[in-house]
């Protein structure tokens, strides 16, 4: 009799509680209107109307960051399709909510600072009889109470990483801005990631994933009208219905589905795969119906120097002598941190000079990483000391396709398991302190030693017997040259090489001071056929550039110094040194000299695109730099400009660097030329003096200009007028008949006006990549900026340009936007004949 007597009562009591929870967690209906909230401290959400999705607050990481979001309400946990605040989390629950704003937009606040965090953003005022409603397809709207069918700003226009029945991907005609997916950063965090989905930006009906969103590692085929051709799986699907819309406002894709128990939605993991979910009223469980493409072809699944091995439960690794960047990440199943060297290079370590070298470690039977450089080494030896004696080289590969070499992070690197067979090898670069790590290590040196001894002994007796021979016939050979017609560079340059890179100054203190090829001048002669006028690329402050043929059919560029230069034996003699020294495949290789008499001329490889300016200050040849070109050369010079201030063997300031001196490959490659003006600085010195100041008006920083004074910081300066004029097509120098004076005053006024993106060259457009090109407008100020304090590195420069994630601080006011002519208050100006100010020199080349 107790128990029944109890039941009605229970029965209230559970009716209250729901009552409660109701109450306190769950607004009324699917509508927020003007004068209401949604508090993250109470939980409250509004749901649809047809209770499939929810719309809230809630919670991730450690700590906890609040976001608002979506997430489908019949599941168990909150399955998140969108998120409001994914790049600008709240940490405070008590006073973060979400309401409308005066101007009608919905914000999210948190009490302190009282900003918005995130916001609908429109410009315009909107009516007082605005309401946010999510909608039953998992749409959440605002729209006016009076008109429901009048959208004025939905959450599909901004989707994140999942892809709804009913939502579009596809790009905004007018904007150029795409309606994409991101990943989230990794399981805990929905910042945005490493990918994205979006349509082909060239423009092609077929969807891509990109790395970094620029980089494409997989494509879904074009679309024909009922499928796309690389996704077989969706050939014969019931539930789908896609379809391809465009008009004079956008350009998308969107689908439908057949069947009204079945639900499906796209997601991009943070992995880097696209993945197919779908679900019936039976199940109440997601399946995965679809992925692309295999984790083992998702670029960068791994992370810098990471290793993927399907053969393991922890597909990711990492490679010997390395650690995961990242423990918490590792923990998160996110391995795109990738990993970091557990000691640091020798060539890296300047404090660590004791002599011993670094190392290469085999790796048996990988898939190669990606953006090899082919080398000319001719033996696995010679292509391992190519490797050796260039810092940023992290690898080399040896094999029948000839020498590849790696510089810097390793990416998709692979390891095969032995019933393939179709794996390579790869070696390499480790520190000292690893190979003193392995096992046996101390009983090996032992046995090393015991071998070479005698060895070494008899290959020194040889050499003083070789060595006074030699003595006797030196004489005679030191007057012979190499014929230049019959020289093979790709057999040959790699054993020349091999004395320039080792450093040993003591092979400079002789007769020849440096280790390059000398040829004949009767053979350059021959080369160049007899420097004839149909053979001249163009002329500069040095005298004329001739392009010449080999009989292999190798192509060169000749630099004949002119004699008439007064100024032109001391650089000459200055550019044989550095550049002989210096390996970078963003700089011009040097391939030989020859010297005879009054005769001076430098042999460099052929650029068969010339110069950067020959392009970029022609309206009709701009047209050719679009804009994944231009970002291209940019980061090839900011490379290259790292390497001569951090990597080479000697600091290197360049002085000169301008759009003529930025040569092109066949591919559009930049290389940083003409070294007559660098100076090397030691390790330590930040700054050097001159009497004599050399460079080109529009590209010397001011305090070399006025001063004299010089340091890394002056090619900074250079290389950020350079960026400018690359993003807006114009020369700096270019503006005598402009209230504006030069670009930097141009850039900066319309900075300060917030109208930079006036700035952009009109041959390339207001594209999908304008934010970016932004970006670099930014980074191209802070490089000019008047003080040398506040200009970035070139190793900080380069940090901002290939990590789009970075903030950038807001620049100072550029140097030169006060006056036209900055020289003009220096007693020491000399105007000179020859167009020279200062011993600046005007260059008019066009090389080679």
């Amino acid at each position: 009799m107790d128990t029944n007597a109890t039941k009605p009562w229970l029965f209230f009591d559970l009716v209250l509680v729901l009552s409660c929870r109701l109450a306190c967690f769950s607004m009324a209906g699917d509508t927020l209107s003007a004068g209401q909230s949604l508090s993250a401290s109470t939980r409250e959400t509004i749901a649809s109307q047809g209770g499939h999705f929810e719309l809230g607050f809630f919670k991730r990481g450690i700590p906890s960051r609040i976001y608002l979001g979506i997430w489908y309400k019949k599941f168990e946990g909150e399955d998140i399709v969108w998120v409001a605040n994914r790049e600008n989390h709240l940490s405070d629950p008590s006073s973060s909510r979400l309401e409308f704003s005066d101007d009608g937009n919905l914000v999210l606040l948190e009490s302190w600072p009282n900003s918005p965090f995130w916001s609908t953003d429109l410009t315009y005022r909107l009516p007082n009889s605005t309401e946010a409603v999510l909608r039953d397809d998992g749409n959440f709207v605002l729209r006016e109470k009076s008109n429901p069918s009048s959208i004025l700003w939905e959450s599909f226009d901004h989707p994140t990483d999942t892809w709804l029945p009913g939502a579009k991907l596809g790009i905004d005609k007018i904007t150029g801005k795409p309606k994409q997916l991101i990943s989230w950063k990794n399981l805990e965090d929905p910042a945005p990631g490493m990918f994205s989905l979006s349509l082909d930006p060239k423009g092609r009906k077929q969807f891509v994933l990109q790395w970094n969103r620029s980089h494409v590692y997989w494509s879904s085929g074009l679309w024909n009208g009922k499928y796309f051709s690389s996704i077989l799986e969706n050939r014969s699907t019931y539930a789908l219905n896609f379809s391809f819309v465009s008009n004079k406002n956008e350009y998308y894709f969107t689908y439908s589905l057949y069947n009204k128990y079945f639900s499906s939605k796209y997601v991009i993991e943070f992995s880097g795969q696209i993945q197919q979910q779908a679900w019936e009223d039976s199940g109440w469980v997601w399946k995965l119906s679809w992925s692309e493409p295999k984790l083992a072809d998702v670029y960068s699944f791994c992370g810098a120097f990471g290793v993927y091995n399907e053969d393991l439960s922890n597909a990711c690794g990492c490679l010997e002598g390395f650690k995961p960047f990242s423990i918490e990440y590792t923990n998160l199943n996110d391995s795109s941190g990738g990993c970091v060297r557990k000691s640091p290079l020798q060539c890296e370590n300047r404090t660590y000079a004791n002599g011993k070298n670094d190392w290469f470690l085999k790796m048996p039977n990988m898939r190669l990483p990606v953006n090899a450089e082919a080398h000319s080494a001719a033996s696995a030896r010679a292509c391992e000391m190519a490797c050796m004696d260039n810092c940023p080289c992290t690898a080399y590969a040896y094999n029948s396709n000839g020498c590849m070499i790696w510089e810097g992070a390793l990416l998709n690197l692979q390891q095969l398991s032995d019933r393939g067979g179709a794996g390579q090898d790869i070696y390499i670069r480790l520190a000292f302190n690893e190979l003193q790590s392995r096992k046996g290590y101390k009983w090996k040196v032992w046995v090393i030693a015991a071998v070479l001894t005698p060895a070494l002994g008899l290959i020194v007796c040889l050499c003083i017997c070789f060595s006074s021979r030699g003595n006797l016939n030196r004489k005679g050979e030191e007057a012979s040259s190499n014929d230049l017609l019959l020289f093979d560079f790709n057999i040959e340059l790699h054993a020349i090489s091999d004395g320039i890179n080792t450093g040993d100054t003591s092979r400079q203190r002789g007769k020849k001071e440096f280790d390059l090829p000398l040829f004949s001048y009767e053979s350059v002669s021959a080369a160049t056929n007899n420097f004839s006028a149909a053979n001249k690329l163009g002329e500069g402050g040095f005298g004329p550039v001739y392009k010449g043929e080999l009989l292999r059919g190798q192509e060169i560029a000749v630099k004949m110094l002119s004699r008439r230069s007064g100024q032109g034996s001391e650089e000459f003699k200055n550019e044989i040194l550095l550049i002989a020294k210096l390996q970078h495949r963003n700089l011009v290789r040097l391939l030989g000299c020859c010297i005879e008499g009054d005769e001076k001329l430098l042999i460099y490889e052929y650029m068969p695109n010339k110069s950067l300016d020959y392009y970029l200050f022609d309206p009709i040849k701009a047209k050719m730099l679009d804009w994944e070109t231009r970002k291209r050369i940019i980061e090839g010079i900011a490379q290259g400009l790292l390497y001569l201030h951090q990597y080479s063997r000697l600091r290197i300031i360049h002085r000169d660097l301008k759009p003529s001196n930025i040569l092109l490959d066949s591919e559009m490659n930049p290389k940083i030329s003409d070294f007559g003006m660098a100076r090397i600085v030691g390790d330590t010195e930040t700054q050097a003096n001159t009497n004599r100041v050399v460079g080109t008006y529009g590209y010397m920083s001011p305090e070399y200009a006025m001063e004299g004074l010089y340091s890394i910081k002056s090619d900074v300066f250079s290389f950020g007028v350079l960026l400018l004029e690359i993003a807006s097509g114009k020369r700096n120098t270019g503006f005598y008949n402009s209230e504006s004076l030069n670009l930097l005053r141009y850039a900066w006024e319309l900075w300060m006006d917030d109208r930079i993106v006036e700035l952009i060259d009109q041959t390339i457009g207001y594209s999908s990549t304008a934010s970016i090109l932004l970006r670099f407008i930014n980074i191209g100020l802070l490089c000019v900026q008047e003080s040398p304090t506040e200009r970035p590195t070139m190793s900080e420069a380069v940090s901002m340009i290939m990590n789009e994630h970075a903030r950038l601080t807001t620049p100072k006011q550029p140097a030169f936007v006060r006056g036209r002519n900055m020289l003009a208050a220096n007693p020491a100006t000399n105007s000179a004949g020859d167009g020279s100010v200062y011993g600046l020199t005007v260059s008019i080349m066009e090389p080679r």
